[in-house]
């Protein structure tokens, strides 16, 4: 029987993509297959993506990390969700956090009785009855306690970290499993002559570095994925305007929040990352309204301290490949595709890609519809979080810019029309096709950014409205009760994983 297993993968750039990458080849695939990875120290990573969501927390569990261990190498803070300020309108805030909303009683999802209890005269926030939202605002945190029926037990979080240290982590990982790191950068791809699979890379020194299959890590530019294959783009500025960021550090002045603040501006919107070293900023806008001295302004004069570094111009598309994986090259990070970080979602596509890719690992023969199924599911999860973003732009009363009034009048996906409507009708939400933002995700930014639906879920009103109430004031009693048994999130992390400050790691 011929051998038709992989039994070399090569991947192509480091960054947070490709060293994700790597340690989960060398957890899983330990001494079946030799696993190489090529980068060149002369060219950086992008590094922006320093938040993440809650499902990082089953990569690290695949990985075996020590999560304290992870913390304090990456100066990582802990995160229980996002802000969002001036999105809505000018001076306003709300919180998208992470775990749920309240309880579901009766076979339905508690935001229903909530909306019962709005139309008969409540002003309570939705905010009120989500621990994560709560905790957040007074700057508390814990990680689950095994306490029975208690909303301690299911804190859903994830982390701010630094995106150079983590890959740095990662690659000691990486390497101690038996990951090969060559240093260098490809000078040439060579192809099959007929069937177009890329058989090896030559490098600027000559070595030449075979493989079986290959995968790319290079970023915006797509080295194999692209400029070798001529894959092809879908161009989403149509939706998502906005194409460059200004990034830049500044120093912390205070202790850090466990969310991550974004800020709309006239043209775009701001990032906040607190790490536990520094504060990571970004001025993330559209050069169509807006320049990049203007947006640099617009940044600098509202850091919370000084800058660190001189800011630092990104230029993205946002859009997809036509196919993430062709012939013989898988797409992994920037090179398949980019949705601004709005929701912090790049890391975990990387993740999710990488969990593709296991749950389809090819042989040799490369079948094609492994290949068009995985393309299939990545397109999909690509549109949904693509959706997802566009909510916070077109549920907005902003009209103080020529971007947001081209905002307001742009076309929107009939998927995201149809969610919409579904919840202004009757306050329904449905999570489809394994979608990556769930119902209470899209119920805090619908619900956040002031959207509004005519009706609950007819079964809310088998209850008296007594007992509506009762049930909905017990739940937020118990949301503020387990709050307070929670510690700072500064005294978290001053008691399990405090980093050593920076030059002493």
């Amino acid at each position: 029987m011929t051998n038709n297993r992989i039994e070399k993968i090569v991947i192509v750039g480091g960054g947070t993509a490709g060293w994700m990458t790597a340690a989960a080849c060398g957890k899983l695939l330990k001494t079946s297959c030799e696993v190489e990875l090529i980068e060149s120290e002369a060219l950086p990573p992008i590094g922006v993506g320093e938040a993440t969501i809650p499902q990082i927390n089953l990569f690290n569990k695949v990985l075996q990390l020590d999560e304290d261990d992870f913390v304090r190498k990456t100066q990582a803070t802990f995160k229980l969700g996002i802000e969002f300020v001036n999105w809505t309108k000018l001076n306003h805030r709300y919180l998208h956090p992470f775990g749920s909303f309240g309880r579901d009683m009766e076979g339905v999802e508690f935001h229903h009785f909530w909306l019962k209890m709005r139309k008969n005269g409540s002003e309570k926030n939705i905010e009120d009855y989500s621990l994560a939202a709560v905790a957040a605002k007074k700057g508390r945190f814990t990680r689950p306690i095994n306490i029975p029926n208690s909303p301690l037990a299911e804190i859903h979080y994830a982390f701010h970290f630094d995106a150079g240290l983590y890959a740095k982590y990662l690659r000691d990982f990486s390497e101690a499993r038996g990951v090969i790191r060559t240093e260098g950068r490809v000078k040439q791809v060579i192809q099959h002559p007929d069937s177009g699979f890329i058989e090896s890379l030559t490098l600027e020194d000559g070595r030449c570095v075979k493989g079986d299959l290959f995968i790319d890590c290079t970023g915006f530019q797509g080295l194999l994925i692209e400029q070798t294959l001529k894959t092809g783009y879908v161009d989403w500025r149509e939706w998502l305007p906005c194409d460059t960021a200004i990034a830049v550090p500044c120093t912390s002045n205070g202790d850090p929040t466990p969310y991550t603040r974004s800020t709309a501006h006239t043209a775009g919107w701001q990032w906040r990352i607190p790490l536990q070293h520094r504060i990571g900023n970004g001025h993330v806008f559209s050069s169509q309204f807006m320049s990049s001295d203007e947006a640099t302004s617009i940044l600098l004069n509202n850091l919370d301290g000084e800058p660190l570094a001189e800011p630092r111009e990104i230029k993205f598309n946002g859009g997809k490949r036509k196919r993430y994986w062709n012939k013989n090259v898988v797409a992994i990070g920037l090179s398949s595709g980019f949705v601004e970080p709005l929701e912090s979602t790049a890391i975990h596509l990387i993740q999710s890609t990488i969990a593709r890719l296991f749950s389809l690992f090819p042989t040799r023969d490369f079948r094609q519809e492994e290949i068009d199924r995985f393309n299939r599911l990545s397109d999909l999860e690509m549109d949904r979080v693509r959706d997802f973003i566009i909510l916070h732009y077109i549920a907005t009363e902003r009209d103080d810019s020529p971007f947001w009034r081209y905002i307001q009048e742009m076309e929107i996906p009939e998927y995201l029309q149809n969610k919409i409507r579904m919840y202004q009708n009757s306050g329904r939400i449905y999570r489809e096709d394994e979608e990556l933002f769930n119902e209470t995700s899209w119920l805090a930014v619908l619900h956040g950014q002031g959207i509004r639906p005519t009706d609950y879920h007819p079964v809310v009103d088998t209850l008296s409205l007594e007992e509506v109430r009762r049930r909905v004031d017990n739940v937020e009693a118990v949301i503020q009760r387990s709050s307070e048994e929670m510690p700072s999130h500064a005294e978290f992390i001053a008691t399990h994983c405090k980093a050593q400050p920076m030059g002493k790691m």
